[in-house]
């Protein structure tokens, strides 16, 4: 059997799809997100994580922000990673035993059906296009933060329709990376309408975004959408 390269992905967002994905890169995919390191570390620093604090690390693969985001913390901070892949998960759990890490819970599930205990301080969401496209994903994590929590999100998005050889990029990446084009454009989209002082940012030639804003819990939601 001939296998050709990867397709174009549907306009909307499939879970088993994102699942085929992220299985067949668990065992390269840190290798894979090193030259976007930089990236991760400026959304972490993004995140004015205190020590003591409890973040959800929302798509959180192999677990590659937990280092950064536990030097942040400290000893008394807490993660709560979230992840649907199985392969990527056991790579995260992994990663958490040779490190010891004692405050670091994972909850292998969809985002929108992970459930844990608590409210958290922030929320990251890196390179997680899929998730921040499906309102019910979002309702659910948001729903599990403290009024007033800090949320920075990056990803890929089009860059001007000029710069085409930075979209090229893009659905490169977008080819091995997410089951949807589904909001390239304006991947933050449905974030923007749930987080007061929202603002997303272009970077890497526009092929990139970094959001940020806080969550007003869901009386302010309520409010605000109304």
């Amino acid at each position: 059997m001939v296998k050709h390269g990867p397709t174009a992905p549907p306009t909307q967002p499939v879970r088993h799809v994102a699942l085929e994905q992220y299985r067949a890169r668990a065992h390269q995919y840190d290798s894979e997100l090193e030259p976007f390191e930089p990236l991760r570390l400026e959304a972490i620093e993004r995140l004015r994580l205190q020590p003591g604090e409890t973040v959800l690390d929302v798509g959180c693969g192999t677990g590659l922000s937990f280092a950064p985001l536990m030097a942040r913390l400290g000893p008394s901070g807490r993660i709560v990673g979230i992840e649907q892949c199985p392969e990527m998960m056991a790579k995260a759990r992994e990663r958490v035993a040779a490190a010891a890490w004692q405050h670091v819970a994972l909850e292998q599930a969809p985002a929108e059906d992970a459930r844990w205990r608590g409210q958290a301080d922030a929320a990251l969401f890196h390179f997680t296009h899929d998730i921040l496209r499906r309102p019910a994903a979002l309702d659910n994590v948001l729903a599990h933060l403290k009024p007033g929590a800090r949320v920075v999100a990056t990803g890929l998005q089009w860059a001007a329709p000029w710069a085409w050889p930075v979209n090229l990029f893009v659905m490169g990446a977008a080819l091995y990376s997410v089951s949807s084009l589904d909001g390239m454009n304006r991947p933050w989209s449905e974030l923007a309408t749930r987080l007061q002082g929202f603002e997303a940012r272009p970077t890497w030639m526009g092929s990139i975004f970094i959001a940020t804003g806080t969550w007003p819990g869901p009386r302010g939601y309520a409010s605000a959408s109304h």
